[in-house]
């Protein structure tokens, strides 16, 4: 890992007053820069980067933390909000960069619905009589004109006027406890505290359900900042559900399949400031009153070209086998930490693969490095590019490893479906903790729990892998530092802020790309894949015996277990061909086509899990391990958790258990390869 820089990481950004000056920063910086790249390895990283294999070492070695911080500071000159023509300038910034490492690039475009601001206003009339006009905005001094001001992205339009009411988190017990204690919410505005594991969708829903006419939404932590985002349900381009947005079939907007996808009344985010002011006029806080809200949103929504930008390493040995490594673009404004902080890790994970190119590799599978765009819409330029290119994905795709808001702030975390839990802890050993000197990442992140690192699940859909793990089956990885952060979504998401709370010397980023980088590097050079479906095997068991609690006694869960039998069979199997083949390569009998017939049944058996028919309700979804469960906090098993906390009939929870069972078979069938 590079030294940190002496100065401020934005000090080569301001503008000297003298030609002297001028002189004398310049030369600073060549010693500076000279000094990140022409220095021996601190003790800890010689310690941690021994014994590595020359590529690997390279790609360690050459970790630049002023290269990050420099690719961060220019992504974040100006907002750029998708379909924007700021927007275009960072794909013009990040396809550069492609071409200057010798990538093979290229843009995609797609043409879909984007939901833009037009107007607002809030207005509060107090029981004294008076009334404040709510600022929709942050209060920043040197807040670029460009950014846009607080909205829901497809929020209907609409004016409303009523009561305010505290409506909690917006959760069915929520409105259940109001109720209990005398509150009627009808014809109100409801105000709602986001969290509680609520979308702001369904928040907006629930509302309107319970006859609230408007809704205001505020984040706690946030002070003056105002958090945008989507009130859209589901992912990709509303007018083509299920197929590319390519120029070809577009529904209505009328239709009742884009309909179902938008909360029926208009919706605001306001800062946390707003809401106190609002809240602290209120009887008991609560409500409603005798406080009313004068409410009023316009939008528009438009059809708009995204574009996602590609720079592709093609494979020496599989050409036709893909490892694609994923982050989003565009931002609500500034999007230091989401996402260009994953952004700047991406484009250094390029440079320092072109430099590994420059002496020699070339890996034996094609890399794929992707730049999505208007994910901040429902994960749409990564949909898009999925459902138009499903089939070579579904046959073709190693792993996608994911990369949104690279650094949040302290505290390496993992998101992964289970055969790569071991890959992602060997990667974390060889990479430098960026907090602890003479330490791994792996040995901070290993006392997470009593039983070792924990590894998190991808059921939630938060972030680009969503397309891939949920429609196409693709083994995903999801990686970040810090669990949350106040300015989320924010203007006061900047590259200053980074700099002063996130990750003062660009560390948190250096270790982040080189886990991410690393995980590339293995899932496309490892001769056989490092998957370990034993491990996929004891989670599944894990969630069976979790589920076991919660049912009654007439329902089966032998078709769960005889299934996951059968997968552990195979895998050990598995390990067994895994090990033989090893024994052959070390004797030198190297079996090219027996390596590639095991590798295909390792990346296919990720695939066993889909069905054709998804999650009731919704079908987009078709992994039945991993996907969104509408009420459900269980986080696997979707359907099943469906059936028992909406239906909670019998028959409905053992169909649902029965379907799960029988992908857990497919999976074990393309593990073993072979015909019945």
């Amino acid at each position: 890992m590079a030294q940190p820089l002496n100065l401020k990481p934005n000090t080569i950004y301001y503008k000297p007053s003298s030609c002297t000056l001028i002189i004398f920063i310049f030369t600073l910086c060549i010693i500076t820069i000279y000094t990140f790249h022409h220095h021996e390895p601190p003790p800890s990283q010689t310690t941690v980067n021994n014994h590595q294999p020359p590529f690997i070492s390279t790609f360690l070695n050459s970790a630049s933390n002023y290269t990050i911080s420099n690719y961060l500071r220019h992504l974040t000159l100006h907002p750029h909000l998708a379909g924007t023509p700021p927007s275009s300038s960072a794909v013009a910034y990040v396809s550069s960069m492609f071409k200057s490492f010798k990538l093979q690039t290229h843009v995609a475009n797609y043409t879909v619905m984007l939901s833009y601001h037009v107007n607002s206003s809030l207005t509060a009339h107090f029981s004294n009589e008076s009334s404040v006009s709510l600022t929709l905005t942050e209060h920043v001094a040197d807040v670029d004109n460009e950014v846009v001001k607080g909205y829901h992205a497809y929020s209907p339009s609409g004016t409303a006027y009523g009561k305010a009411v505290y409506v909690s988190h917006g959760r069915e017990e929520d409105y259940r406890a109001l109720e209990e204690g005398g509150v009627d919410v009808r014809g109100c505005i409801g105000v709602v505290k986001r969290g509680g594991g609520v979308s702001r969708y369904a928040a907006v829903v629930k509302a309107a359900e319970k006859g609230v006419v408007a809704v205001v939404m505020f984040t706690g932590g946030t002070g003056g900042g105002v958090e945008r985002g989507t009130v859209v349900d589901g992912v990709g381009d509303v007018l083509t559900p299920g197929w590319a947005a390519d120029g070809g079939e577009r529904l209505s907007v009328e239709d009742s399949e884009v309909l179902k996808r938008f909360p029926s009344v208009p919706s605001l985010p306001i800062s946390e400031e707003t809401a106190e002011m609002i809240l602290g006029s209120l009887d008991r806080r609560v409500g409603p009153g005798p406080t009313f809200l004068n409410f009023t949103y316009q939008g528009e929504n438009k059809m708009a070209t995204i574009q996602n930008v590609f720079g592709v390493i093609k494979g020496s040995e599989e050409p036709d086998r893909f490892v694609v490594l994923g982050n989003h673009r565009d931002a609500w404004t500034y999007g230091a930490v989401d996402p260009n902080s994953g952004t700047a890790a991406l484009i250094d994970i390029a440079r320092r693969y072109s430099l590994m190119m420059r002496l020699g590799w070339i890996p034996q599978r094609t890399i794929v490095l992707c730049s999505w765009d208007a994910e901040e819409f429902g994960m749409i330029g990564s949909t898009e590019w999925v459902e138009q290119n499903l089939i070579n994905l579904g046959s073709k795709a190693v792993a996608y490893i994911n990369v949104d808001c690279a650094v949040q702030g302290p505290g390496f975390s993992a998101a992964t479906t289970p055969q790569l839990d071991d890959i992602l802890i060997e990667v974390t050993k060889k990479v430098q903790d960026p907090d602890v000197s003479d330490s791994t990442l792996f040995e901070k992140w290993r006392t997470t729990t009593e039983e070792g690192p924990l590894i998190q699940r991808l059921s939630d859909v938060f972030s680009d892998f969503a397309p891939f793990l949920h429609h196409a089956g693709v083994p995903s990885v999801d990686l970040y530092y810090g669990n949350a952060f106040p300015v989320y979504h924010t203007a006061f998401d900047s590259y200053d802020w980074m700099v002063k709370h996130a990750d003062p010397f660009f560390h948190r980023h250096v270790a982040v790309a080189g886990v991410w980088g690393l995980l590339g590097v293995h899932l496309a050079d490892d001769p056989i894949l490092p998957f370990n479906y034993l491990s996929y095997a004891a989670q599944l068991q894990n969630y069976t015996d979790s589920l076991c609690k919660l049912l009654e006694e007439d329902v089966s869960l032998h078709p769960l277990t005889s299934a996951i039998q059968e997968l552990m069979d195979a895998a050990t199997q598995v390990e067994d061909e895994i090990k033989t083949i090893k024994e052959e390569e070390t004797e030198g009998h190297v079996s090219v086509l027996k390596r590639r017939m095991l590798n295909d049944r390792l990346m296919f058996a990720e695939r066993g899990f889909l069905d054709t028919d998804g999650i009731q309700g919704r079908q987009w979804f078709k992994h039945l391990v991993y996907g969104p469960a509408t009420e459900s906090k269980l986080g696997f098993f979707p359907g099943v958790a469906d059936a028992i906390y909406q239906s909670k009939r019998q028959a409905v929870i053992q169909h649902e258990i029965w379907r799960v069972a029988r992908a857990i078979q497919r999976s074990a069938s393309a593990l073993k390869g072979q015909l019945t």
